[in-house]
């Protein structure tokens, strides 16, 4: 009988738990809903006031105005950062790390290119183009 009645608080408490959660998703939901039907009304309300005056466009209804956020959504994505690697963790990573490869590391070589091109680069260059005529001459 104890037993019995132990398993009816536990079942009590679980139901109680779950009707929680239950009720706290359909709120979130609803929530959701109206923040969505609230931003497009601001949209429009936006868009009715600016784009006649600064662009000459004709005012658009509240459908319209989902049609565009729905557009806007789509083809700018759907925002957010969350825990994707949006934040400021993999700004530092990304930050830290080997951003340029091999070009980084062979940067200092890059101070002896003046000094090269004076000394062997022009010459080099203008056998190459000899070369290149040469062959250029043959085929045709």
């Amino acid at each position: 009988m104890e037993r019995k009645n132990e398993f009816e608080r536990n079942m009590e408490r679980n139901m109680g738990h779950y009707v929680k959660k239950v009720v706290k998703v359909i709120a979130m939901i609803v929530f959701g809903g109206i923040l969505f039907l609230l931003a497009n009304y601001v949209l429009m309300q936006l868009w009715n006031w600016l784009m006649p005056d600064i662009f000459g466009l004709g005012t658009i209804t509240f459908w319209q105005a989902i049609g565009i956020f729905v557009l806007a959504k789509l083809l700018f994505g759907f925002g957010g950062g969350g825990k994707k690697g949006g934040g400021p963790r993999h700004k530092r990573r990304f930050n830290a790390s080997n951003r340029c490869g091999t070009m980084r590391r062979d940067f200092k070589e890059w101070q002896h290119y003046d000094q090269f091109w004076k000394e062997e680069g022009q010459q080099a260059f203008k056998s190459y183009v000899e070369r290149i005529k040469n062959e250029n001459h043959d085929t045709e």
